[in-house]
């Protein structure tokens, strides 16, 4: 029964007698209205935050140890002391220097795969809320199509009580469906803003590590200036304890100096004001690389302990493989190296000059399949495993080298070992 002057319907289900109010066609419009004022995203991102903070605090870490040695230096220049002391202090500040820029080429590497699943996120999100802003738009043109008395004319065209009580749970039911539409679009609304401001976030501190980076190369490559300085002082006093150096570290050290030597030619050429193509290389390859050859790095990045516990500083990863595997160039370049010299610890040695300041090494190889100042094309076979013979047994020594010839972790550029696993794919 309608209560006069009252939008109200007294009605008794099962012998219980309540009052339960009529949702009129009006308030749904002002509800759906409503929902189309966007909400701000206040929802906090403890993990993303954690995750930055941590990050943070090992490049401190780092920092702070290269900031100790540094302040040694600066005491060790008011004292008397040797040329050969500042090397060594300075070798130190370039080890920890070069830890920075892998910690960096890390951090560049998880934050491209967190901007790639929030940006997948938020088309998510957007395309949802696309899907309930239609939904919602046309059920807006049908109430209003239908005017503010159709929930009367509904219930005035009952034929019975019990057939008004249907009518009634309709419109109820209608109401409480807008209801839960304008909820979810509350939802999605909170959702893609707070999305955004992650990607925004996310966008910056990749920008800025990036900042670090090429900073942190700035820092190297003075260090390195300074290192050869001192070294034209002090290398007639050190022609003795050179020849007590190891086979390794004296090939490891021809290796370097060519490295250096290309970097030389290459910063001259560019201060001439040379055209220089862009580079096969760049940090968008992190962690994205082909292997050289498949196969369990028995050696990685960093100082290793070789035979009779001697202290091993390797500046690149053996990649153990049956000997005569195919070796195959990780990207396209130069040959600026291809020899085998006698004597030596890598035997057979090839460097492509990927341009940019980008170099990799392929050593410990059985022969050699390209000659110097020939083009090769990523996934191209340059050569085959050998190194059979030594205590390492038949393997790889590869290498990658950065502006100012430092060397940077392969483990950081090159796929997974799962995706290693899978067919090439050859550009």
């Amino acid at each position: 029964m309608k209560r006069p002057g009252s939008g109200e319907w007294e009605v008794v289900p099962f012998g219980a007698h309540r009052r339960v109010p009529l949702p009129t066609p009006h308030s749904l419009i002002l509800v759906l209205l409503f929902a189309t004022v966007p909400t701000a995203a206040t929802g906090q991102r403890p993990t993303y935050q954690q995750q930055q903070q941590d990050n943070q605090s090992r490049l401190e870490g780092i920092r702070r140890e290269r900031s100790e040695v540094e302040q040694e230096l600066a005491r060790l220049r008011t004292q008397a002391h040797s040329l050969s002391d500042e090397i060594a202090n300075i070798e130190r500040q370039k080890s920890s220097t070069n830890r920075i820029v892998n910690e960096l080429d890390r951090q560049i590497t998880g934050l491209s795969g967190q901007i790639d699943q929030i940006t997948v996120d938020l088309l998510i999100a957007q395309d949802a809320l696309l899907e309930k802003r239609a939904v919602l738009e046309r059920r807006l043109v049908d109430i209003y199509k239908r005017g503010e008395l159709y929930g009367w004319q509904v219930l005035f065209a009952a034929e019975s009580f019990g057939d008004l009580l249907s009518r009634y749970k309709y419109l109820y039911l209608v109401s409480r469906q807008d209801r839960l539409l304008t909820n979810d679009m509350h939802k999605l609304q909170d959702r893609v803003a707070r999305q955004r401001q992650l990607l925004v976030d996310s966008r910056e501190a990749l920008a800025r590590r990036r900042r670090e980076r090429t900073d942190e190369l700035d820092r190297y490559l003075t260090l390195e200036r300074t290192r050869e300085a001192n070294l034209r002082e002090t290398r007639r006093s050190t022609r003795e304890a050179e020849q007590r150096l190891s086979r390794l570290e004296r090939d490891e050290r021809a290796l370097n100096d060519r490295i250096e030597a290309l970097e030389r030619a290459r910063r001259e050429a560019e201060s001439r004001g040379a055209a220089t193509a862009p580079g096969a290389i760049s940090t968008a390859d992190l962690a994205g690389l082909d292997w050289p050859v498949i196969g369990q790095i028995i050696y990685p990045f960093g100082t290793s302990i070789g035979p009779n516990n001697t202290r091993i500083p390797r500046h690149g990863i053996g990649i153990k493989a049956a000997a005569g595997t195919e070796v195959r160039a990780v990207a396209a370049g130069l040959v600026a190296v291809s020899e085998r010299p006698e004597r030596s610890t890598y035997l057979a040695t090839v460097i492509l000059d990927h341009g940019g300041g980008y170099y990799t090494i392929y050593a410990s190889m059985s022969d050699a399949l390209v000659k110097k100042g020939e083009r090769v094309t990523r996934g191209q076979v340059i050569g085959h495993v050998g190194g059979e013979t030594t205590d390492e047994g038949a393997h790889l020594h590869f290498e990658i080298r950065g502006q100012g010839g430092i060397p940077l972790d392969p483990a950081n550029w090159l796929r997974s070992p799962r995706s290693a696993a899978s067919p090439r794919t050859r550009r």
